[in-house]
């Protein structure tokens, strides 16, 4: 992870690796998160998810000694990751419980919308005419996303739950550039997902008593989730942004519903309906439409 960095927006052979590694893991998350929950609740499976996605991490601090931020920087972080790790996981799962891995991942793509949209108005980061187009031609997307499944209660409710995670994941990102300017990106990295998993401790007794009655699947796949698609994918997307810069990682995330769908499908016969893939790629390219021409140049 101390490699020398490239000049800023050079892609490079080991920054192009850890970003590829970074999307496999967080594309087969949604898969993951779909094999927990049929046998875990979703906030249990987010605070198991992370417990051990802490313990990995604690670990890693331990080798590196990795210092520890200032007290205002650690509330500052806490505060973030509530938003960013604590509700964006648990409102995943609850979405999840409802809504395919794919169609899930699809919905969570279009968050660099509604980051977009609170930077407007917290962060001075202006939108245009175009990146006003692209915001409702993606939340249009997301729109034919629900329609593609009919008008099931069940389902519209867990769209609901997937784009509240998405909301306060922009939240997240939005907020941070202060506190990440002063402790840099590993540092947040790491202390973001442990103090994260604190507040979801209120779901410890639950989680001892769902333990018990899970079969020895179900653990691998909570052990996969907190090592690879958190602990791992976080820190390997850390090492991208710091060695070639946010705009040119970002831009990959696009691959990341595609890699999703394909392994949901594989592993779990989920196959998304016409309109449901018709409505991802009208987010997506809203998406696309706000990132590339939607602020003044």
């Amino acid at each position: 992870m101390s490699a020398a960095a490239p000049v800023s927006g050079r892609l490079d052979a080991l920054s192009l690796g850890a970003i590829l590694v970074t999307l496999v893991f967080w594309a087969s998350a949604f898969t993951g998160i779909r094999v927990g929950l049929e046998h875990f609740t979703p906030g249990p499976l987010a605070l198991y998810r992370f417990l051990v996605a802490s313990v990995t991490l604690l670990i890693y601090m331990s080798v590196t000694r990795l210092p520890v931020p200032e007290r205002r920087d650690l509330w500052h972080i806490g505060v973030l990751s509530v938003a960013g790790i604590s509700l964006y996981h648990v409102l995943l799962n609850s979405g999840q419980q409802s809504v395919p891995a794919g169609t899930a991942s699809l919905i969570i793509a279009a968050g660099p919308v509604i980051t977009a949209l609170l930077a407007s108005r917290f962060s001075g980061e202006k939108l245009n005419a175009l990146g006003w187009l692209g915001t409702a031609v993606s939340l249009g997307g997301v729109a034919l996303i629900v329609l593609g499944r009919g008008q099931s209660v069940d389902f519209t409710r867990g769209v609901l739950l997937v784009l509240a995670a998405a909301f306060f994941t922009s939240v997240y990102f939005v907020f941070q550039k202060g506190v990440l300017a002063r402790v840099g990106s590993l540092r947040f990295t790491v202390w973001s997902l442990i103090l994260g998993t604190v507040p979801m401790l209120v779901f410890l007794p639950a989680l001892a008593t769902e333990l018990r009655a899970a079969p020895p699947g179900a653990h691998l796949a909570l052990l996969y989730l907190g090592v690879f698609p958190s602990a791992l994918a976080y820190m390997t997307w850390t090492f991208a942004i710091a060695r070639v810069g946010a705009s040119v990682t970002s831009s990959f995330l696009y691959v990341s519903p595609v890699l999703a769908i394909l392994m949901a499908w594989a592993l779990l016969g989920e196959v998304p309906g016409a309109v449901t893939l018709l409505g991802g790629a009208v987010a997506l390219a809203g998406v696309l439409l706000v990132n590339t021409r939607g602020r003044p140049q």
